[in-house]
């Protein structure tokens, strides 16, 4: 992922993972199996953060990333609230990129504000360390709990890529956004390198197609 008009990657091709948010793990895992026929697998938990995931694969280099309120933590640190979550939805998404530093660099030549680039870790079930980094940039084009500007993350050389060993059986097939002020997100998506399908809207939406077993599965 390079940040620059002249560069655009088209959104599906800049997916690393979309976010869906629920308000129990458990009950996430079950609401995508339902509907995907494929059961996500327990992540872990993020420390600090308050919150676990459990993890899909959605074909090379994508993957759907559950998240919910981790129970055994006693603080709740994550910019979108899910506890509240009266059904799964696709609260943001990450961009993947292999050179945050040059992303960050790019993006605040460009004028944006960020945070980040900072660093995440969560322990595997099998006790492997999985390590990343992130960038954040900050943006008044989020509403009702979703996020459509990406984070961008670079993952460590010495971690495997969560969609070649989560669980398979779905593909990424599309990503649209939908929004009240469809040329603002379209301009922000641009200045960080990424071409979106924007509809307008009157809420800010965050949709995803899956090609599965069970047919076409829209997520947002």
């Amino acid at each position: 992922m390079v940040v620059g008009a002249q560069n655009l990657t088209p959104a599906l091709s800049a997916v690393d993972h979309l976010l869906l948010g629920v308000s129990d793990r458990d009950r996430g895992i079950a609401w995508v199996e339902q509907r995907t026929g494929v059961r996500a697998a327990i992540g872990g938990s993020h420390p600090g953060v308050g919150t676990c995931n459990a993890l899909l694969s959605l074909g090379a280099r994508h993957y759907l990333e559950i998240i919910a309120p981790d129970p055994a933590q006693a603080a709740y640190n994550f910019h979108i609230d899910v506890r509240q979550l009266a059904e799964p939805r696709l609260i943001t998404w990450a961009a993947a990129t292999n050179d945050i530093e040059a992303v960050a660099k790019a993006a605040r030549d460009a004028g944006y504000q960020l945070f980040g680039p900072r660093a995440g870790s969560r322990q595997t079930p099998t006790g492997k360390l999985l390590r990343w980094r992130t960038l954040g940039v900050f943006n008044k084009l989020g509403a009702g709990g979703v996020e459509p500007v990406p984070f961008f993350i670079e993952w460590a050389p010495d971690s495997r890529h969560p969609s070649e060993d989560a669980p398979a059986g779905c593909e990424l097939q599309s990503v649209h956004f939908q929004h009240p002020n469809f040329s603002s997100l379209a301009a922000a998506l641009k200045g960080l390198g990424i071409e979106g399908k924007i509809s307008q809207s009157g809420a800010v939406r965050l949709t995803a197609t899956l090609k599965t077993a069970k047919g076409p599965v829209e997520l947002g």
